[in-house]
């Protein structure tokens, strides 16, 4: 036996071993966790979740006013009835998540504070062998699997993104990211400043303006803003007539599935009408005085970035109300006393706020390694956007832009549990895309092209991430409502799998 192979033998014997590791314990991880249960019960799993807690993003935000920015019919599990009002708190989400760990008995199958450091995988032995670090003990654990399920979000956890802005550090007050929110920050009575118009500033400006002095909403350019009543007038009813939640939760969610579908098609066939109602909106909430064309008007077409939702529209209600206002312009610099912008005025701050985003991350920023070698993830092909070329039995769960990210958990997750059930019943151990003859001509095309959706996130990192081609099933469209009918149907037998 080889010295590597001894190496690994060793492993073993002190690695724990599952049947499936799934990796991250957030709204995808515990959707994971389900089906698993449902569909392949002689399966065993863990879950190793580097924070403290389970939820993921809504564990991570601590920043006033945290909300969903998908409504919870569509953003919740479909499994699970969702019976709150349709845009939630990460308090609300998390007692959601909390009520379904001990309904489906998923609490025991979580390890906190186990961060996943390795990823190696072994033709020899057939098995993924991790090496993770155990926060509570600063010692390094292994766990050993057959089939690594990565559901870990596609974001970094520990730091926001920051643009490097001239003279940061001229600035005599605190400079915080919403993603690293202190706890003991005060900002009653004071000047705030919030760089960014995303679903970020639109939560965190009404929720400060309530104590604050004043919140300024500094933005390069417009974004749009989908103000809506934050109720449903379809799930208001069927529970004034006494409906059975699951009933209702269905029911709803699928008249707002068909809601999206149509303001979808609307932004690539019918933009300038679209663009036009959405201003409108804003128009209503502010008034004719308020200059809406400079500071609600995007440049580009609905939905090529998100649409942020302003439930109740609560942040043109503080707008109104003379506890926030907005500057559409450039930063020159931070200065002592605030940040001087392009036109030459001096917005001045107590606090500043950098609503500028977060770090887009490749499977968690874990160091993977295949057969001894590094693995490059940006020269995979990704299979349907889940499984990817020369990455045997591993999945990740990458969700929509624009629909609610769960929808395409969902989806992933049937489809894990079937190729899971389909490898079993042929005997196969190890699962690997990989091209056909008639793939390999195929136009190496972004993993999300910019012309389908374009946020800074996405563009800033979309180097590190794999590619898509031209043909099925190495398209990853972004679009629920091809894949909600494509995903459950693949072929698993089309030649594009390798089964050993």
């Amino acid at each position: 036996m080889s010295a590597a192979a001894d190496t690994i033998h060793d492993t073993q014997q002190t690695a724990e071993h599952v049947d499936v590791l799934i990796v991250g314990a957030g709204i995808s991880g515990i959707d994971a966790a389900y089906y698993l249960q449902q569909e392949c019960p002689d399966k065993s799993f863990v879950l190793l979740e580097t924070q403290e807690s389970f939820g993921g993003t809504w564990h991570t935000h601590k920043f006033p006013g945290i909300r969903s920015d998908s409504d919870l019919f569509t953003f919740g599990y479909k499994w699970k009835p969702w019976t709150g009002v349709p845009i939630a708190s990460a308090e609300a989400i998390l007692d959601y998540l909390n009520e379904v760990l001990d309904e489906q008995d998923i609490r025991r199958h979580i390890r906190y504070r186990h961060e996943v450091k390795r990823a190696t995988w072994s033709d020899q032995e057939k098995l993924w062998t991790l090496e993770v670090r155990r926060g509570d003990t600063d010692e390094t654990v292994r766990f050993t699997c057959n089939f690594l399920w990565m559901c870990q979000g596609y974001y970094r956890h520990s730091e926001g993104y920051t643009p490097d802005f001239p003279g940061m550090d001229r600035f005599q007050g605190p400079i915080v990211h919403p993603q690293t929110w202190p706890d003991d920050l005060d900002y009653k009575d004071k000047k705030v400043v919030v760089i960014g118009s995303g679903a970020t500033a639109a939560t965190l400006i009404p929720a400060m303006a309530k104590d604050a002095e004043h919140v300024t909403m500094l933005q390069r350019s417009p974004t749009y803003f989908f103000a809506r009543p934050n109720s449903h007038e379809v799930a208001d009813m069927l529970r004034e007539l006494d409906i059975p939640d699951e009933w209702t939760h269905e029911i709803v969610r699928q008249k707002i599935l068909l809601d999206q579908k149509i303001i979808t098609q609307r932004s690539f066939e019918d933009a300038d009408a679209l663009k036009q109602e959405l201003i409108a909106g804003a128009r209503l909430y502010l008034g004719t005085e308020f200059d809406v064309d400079k500071h609600f008007t995007p440049s580009y077409r609905p939905w090529r970035q998100r649409l942020a939702v302003v439930p109740d529209g609560d942040l043109f209600q503080a707008i109104n109300a003379g506890k926030a206002s907005v500057v559409t312009d450039q930063i020159e610099t931070f200065t002592e006393k605030g940040i001087l912008v392009t036109s030459g005025d001096e917005l001045e701050a107590d606090i500043i706020v950098t609503a500028t985003g977060f770090n887009l991350s490749a499977l968690g920023d874990i160091e993977f390694v295949i057969n001894d070698k590094p693995l490059n993830f940006a020269d995979c092909w990704g299979h349907r956007g889940i499984l990817f070329t020369g990455v045997p039995n591993m999945a990740w769960v990458f969700g929509y832009l624009r629909t609610s990210w769960t929808m395409r958990a969902d989806l992933v997750s049937e489809f894990v549990c079937r190729l899971l059930k389909h490898m079993d019943a042929k005997g196969a151990k190890v699962v690997t895309p990989q091209l056909r003859e008639s793939d390999k001509d195929m136009p190496a095309l972004p993993f999300i092209q910019d012309d389908n959706f374009n946020a800074g996130y996405l563009v800033r990192k979309m180097h590190i991430m794999p590619k898509q081609g031209d043909r099925e099933p190495w398209i990853f469209s972004q679009d629920y409502y091809t894949e909600k009918d494509q995903i459950p149907n693949t072929d698993l037998e089309d030649g594009t799998l390798n089964y050993r």
